[in-house]
């Protein structure tokens, strides 16, 4: 069960790995996309109907007929990786061993819908993979393996996210390997350590320029590619896609943009100074500021916000 491209390298992986047969894939409904509103299958249906692979998109996972087929399929094992809806007890209950969730973060920290994005903007210097056995809880249930990886200076959720797939597909082959060997043992949580990574909005792109530089700068990171890290101009959309610390002491109130070189761009914060380096207009493309600059004139002293 799954939806997204994070899915894609462990589903890959159970088809690979020989462990059984895949009986199904059940992945998110079709969707409108793109400036046409085209119905476009998830990225996981593609690959499963790329591999011969029965699919299954039921609308909502409480659907009665949906529970019978998955009564029929009489699965051994669920596996569920961002598949974007939770699942209920009674649907927890039909495969004999249970299921197994891979999720992007070291539990019980960030728990929730966006992980990766959250890791970034939050500061942490390490995440990584978790496997678990699920409950009717959000990310609740019992550990199995867990994989660390540093997260690298100046990496978006973009880098991380696709580092994480890889890593979550390593980590569910080993977590079914201890399975079939009965090596696999199960850790419960600590519930009172637990964090969470509500799912993102537009609206928490939107930069305070009180905040500090660093914190800016770590929110344009885990907002790249959605929804984007973005400020506003004189009623125009700035969306910012790479910037970095000037640790200098600034006298003037935050988002105001500094005097600096030409092809430069140095906004205030509440503490030191951020440099833009990729920005993009409402209408335009991503640029290196010193291009975006050329066509867009951002005065001395304008206030952004």
């Amino acid at each position: 069960m799954g939806t997204p491209e994070f899915a894609l390298a462990p589903l890959q992986a159970l088809l690979d790995g020989g462990y059984a047969a895949v009986a199904a894939v059940v992945t998110q409904p079709d969707r409108p996309k793109g400036r046409g509103r085209r119905l476009t299958p998830p990225p996981v249906k593609k690959r499963a109907l790329d591999c011969g692979c029965p699919v299954y998109q039921p609308l909502s996972v409480h659907d009665g007929d949906f529970h019978e087929q998955m009564l029929e399929l009489a699965p051994d094992l669920f596996v569920v990786v961002a598949f974007g809806q939770i699942l209920p007890r009674a649907l927890l209950d039909i495969p004999r061993l249970g299921a197994i969730n891979v999720h992007a973060s070291l539990l019980p920290r960030h728990r929730g819908a966006a992980p990766i994005q959250w890791a970034i903007i939050n500061g942490d210097r390490e995440t990584g993979v978790t496997t678990m056995m699920m409950d009717s809880g959000m990310d609740s249930g019992d550990i199995l393996l867990t994989e660390k990886t540093a997260i690298e200076p100046g990496e978006t959720a973009a880098g991380l996210h696709d580092r994480l797939s890889v890593l979550g597909a390593r980590t569910l082959s080993q977590t079914l390997e201890r399975l079939q060997n009965g090596t696999l043992k199960r850790t419960p949580q600590d519930s009172g350590a637990a964090t969470y990574a509500p799912v993102l909005r537009k609206a928490d792109g939107q930069i305070d320029w009180s905040m500090p530089a660093e914190r800016i700068e770590r929110l344009i990171r885990g907002m790249t590619p959605w929804p984007g890290a973005y400020t506003f101009s004189a009623g125009t959309r700035l969306k910012i896609y790479k910037a970095s610390v000037l640790k200098r002491e600034i006298s003037v109130p935050p988002g105001t943009i500094l005097e600096c070189f030409p092809g430069e761009l140095r906004v205030a914060t509440g503490k030191w100074a951020l440099a833009v380096q990729e920005i993009q207009g409402e209408s335009g493309k991503r640029l290196p500021i010193d291009d975006f600059l050329c066509g867009c004139r951002l005065p001395d002293g304008t206030c952004l916000g």
